[in-house]
């Protein structure tokens, strides 16, 4: 359980504080609710972008991570499909350098050209490291568009090509950042230790002058049906063939969600699931093989993906997954299994919120999706699940016409 309060500044900046006076640590955790899928499609890649641009300095501090780094502090940022989120942890007796720090650069970048060139030059390189020189690295640049026609999840957060980071220029970021870099458009959780009177006397003194922007609403294409299968092969100098296998799913916070999240937890979450065991195992196809829901705020997929063994066709190993899934819809489900899967999604998120880090990053997720309360409901909802509903939620995910399929060949 979580405890936490909460109040809204003038400028509507919505502040979680989440007390907990075991350690003499604080955490901050600013989420702004902007991602990929609010990218023109002309211009991807810049949410990310701007995650590299927000430690290039701030208008009125030239660099942020040396004063962070005085005080004992750490920080680190990640971008998503749906939102991007930055977060300090540091001794709780200098909280108020993490208010003076992420306060400046809600304010205003610094938007030196120099810092743009620099940073544009190190998403470039990551995108040539992690996506096209690494082994599988350009999977989800060709399952994305394959699985996607129409709603913005159909690029990857990195961007669509190179060629829209290289072409970035500066009235790009000012439009993009005085755009989503609002703090009606952000959630801050405050937690570690740390009193609500505290909090509030540092967020007014360094949050509230901050003005707020015209926040544009939301009104992403939706994705239609998925009514036909899908299928496209490619190979690269990857060490074995792989099959992926995507199916669209509902969003996160879908009343079936947790479902078809324990469904592919059944199917593929460890070596002691369905594919493993009978494609691993028993009969050894694959190298590897599991499954995973996206999670995402917006309808997502359901992914399963295998590496396949030297001796074995990608068509194979193809036909062997599709035939697990058969069994996997044609029989009910088994009340002791569904239970195991229960208990270990429970207690992987137990174990998670050990980390008060984690604590504040789930908080603002759940409070930036609409209803912080969710947060504390996640158990619930798994333990709430029957073999029924999980029968019905996933014979309507796993239909032939709902899948998308990649075959990458290894060139060796």
């Amino acid at each position: 359980m979580i405890s936490y309060s909460h109040f809204i500044l003038n400028n509507g900046l919505k502040v979680y504080v989440h007390e907990d006076h075991s350690t003499p640590i604080a955490a901050v955790n600013i989420l702004y609710n902007v991602g990929s899928r609010d990218e023109d499609e002309s211009k991807t890649g810049f949410a990310h972008l701007f995650e590299h641009l927000m430690f290039g300095g701030s208008k009125n501090i030239a660099s942020y991570d040396t004063p962070l780094q005085r005080v004992g502090g750490e920080n680190n940022a990640f971008t998503s499909p749906d939102i991007t989120n930055y977060y300090i942890t540091l001794p709780s007796v200098n909280l108020e350098t993490a208010f003076w720090l992420e306060s400046d650069r809600m304010l205003s970048l610094s938007f030196d050209p120099k810092v743009l060139e620099v940073q544009q030059k190190v998403v470039i390189e990551e995108f040539k490291q992690r996506y096209l020189n690494q082994p599988y690295g350009d999977v989800w640049l060709k399952l994305r568009p394959l699985a996607y026609t129409t709603h913005p999840y159909r690029w990857a957060t990195i961007g669509k090509e190179i060629s829209h980071i290289e072409n970035a220029t500066m009235d790009d970021v000012r439009e993009f950042f005085y755009k989503h870099y609002l703090p009606n458009n952000a959630v801050m959780v405050v937690a570690g230790n740390v009193t609500l009177e505290q909090v509030k006397q540092l967020a007014k003194k360094w949050f509230e002058p901050i003005p707020a922007g015209n926040v544009t609403p939301r009104n992403l294409p939706q994705e239609p049906r998925q009514m036909a299968a899908r299928f496209l092969e490619t190979n690269a100098k990857v060490p074995l063939d792989a099959v992926y296998k995507v199916f669209h799913t509902p969003a996160r916070y879908a009343d079936n969600f947790n479902a078809i999240d324990l469904a592919s937890d059944i199917l593929g979450r460890s070596k002691s699931s369905r594919l493993y065991n009978k494609l691993v195992k028993e009969n050894p196809l694959f190298n590897s093989v599991n499954a995973y829901v996206t999670a995402s705020l917006d309808p997502g997929l359901l992914v399963i993906q295998g590496n396949l063994n030297n001796d074995v066709s990608i068509e194979e190993g193809d036909a062997a997954i599709q035939e697990v899934l058969n069994e996997f819809l044609s029989q009910p489900i088994d009340e002791e299994e569904l239970t195991k899967v229960k208990n270990q999604a429970e207690s992987t998120l137990v174990f998670s919120e050990v980390e008060l880090l984690n604590r504040a990053m789930n908080l603002a997720v759940a409070a930036n999706a609409g209803d912080p309360e969710s947060v504390n409901q996640e158990t619930e909802k798994i333990q709430a699940v029957n073999a029924e509903q999980l029968s019905t939620s996933i014979k309507d995910v796993l239909r032939p016409e709902n899948c998308s399929t990649l075959y990458y060949r290894s060139e060796a």
